[in-house]
């Protein structure tokens, strides 16, 4: 009796999890280069035997309920869409830009608003973190040109085109290490995961200027989604709801 309670209890914690995480897709649709998170749902085994069902092996496994794990969908991209704005960078593939990162940290990021910073370096806008390539405009430089290959163009004072330098890319090695954080950034947990690619090569994407990625979020697929969760928590709330009715029936019994 009390492994229903249990199962049911079990059940109704990854159900609320999965809601958790449906809820965060659903209100990140319309946030640029958004990557959703997957559920993925796994049996639970406890090693040993219910003291309340004699086996005749004592390490047997039995169904302990539900636990929901959570992966996001990197290589899934989102629509790239036109922006028209040369500071406006997307990538079409699965690569990221570096981002040189306080005390050598590696961050990811998908693309966005590039500014200039004082210096002149080529920067993200939203956090303010320089390209880890170091790419600096000439002082009076105008007309930024960002090729497919990375390739960094400016119009300098004299009208001459100058090539600042290139834009590489980088790939995770295993996706599962990749760890969304605040800002629209990403991390691995080790540098060493990532390799790093000139654009166009080996699946790392091309460069994009004058456009955005949107986010990977299907908005029916995250809705049915929805009733899904939904409905399996009820049907958990009443696994536990039958399991107290049958615990009072047992405690009312007299002989």
């Amino acid at each position: 009796m009390n492994g229903a309670f249990h199962v049911g209890a079990v059940g109704l914690q990854a159900q609320q999890r999965a809601l958790e995480v449906v809820s965060n897709n659903i209100a990140n649709v319309n946030t640029p280069t958004f990557k959703r998170t997957d559920v993925r749902f796994v049996e639970m085994l406890a090693i040993g035997s219910d003291p309340e069902v004699p086996t005749a092996n004592a390490t047997e496994a039995t169904a302990s309920g539900v636990a929901a794990q959570s992966a996001l969908a990197m290589d899934e991209g989102g629509t790239i869409e036109a922006t028209g704005r040369p500071m406006d960078l997307a990538i079409r593939g699965r690569g990221f830009i570096e981002l040189a990162g306080s005390g050598g940290r590696t961050l990811l990021w998908r693309g966005g608003a590039l500014k200039t910073l004082e210096d002149g370096t080529l920067a993200a806008a939203d956090s303010g973190l320089p390209l880890r390539a170091a790419l600096s405009l000439p002082t009076g430089a105008t007309d930024l040109v960002i090729e497919g290959d990375g390739t960094v163009r400016a119009t300098g004072a004299g009208a001459e085109s100058i090539e600042v330098g290139q834009i590489t890319l980088v790939t995770a090695r295993d996706v599962d290490a990749v760890r969304a954080i605040d800002g629209g950034l990403f991390e691995v947990s080790e540098a060493a995961d990532l390799d790093e690619l000139p654009p166009g090569e080996d699946g790392a994407g091309t460069l994009v200027q004058g456009g955005i990625e949107r986010s990977n979020v299907e908005m029916t697929t995250q809705m049915v989604e929805l009733m899904l969760v939904q409905r399996a928590y009820a049907a958990n709330a009443q696994v536990v709801q039958a399991a107290d009715q049958m615990m009072a029936t047992a405690n009312g019994l007299r002989r």
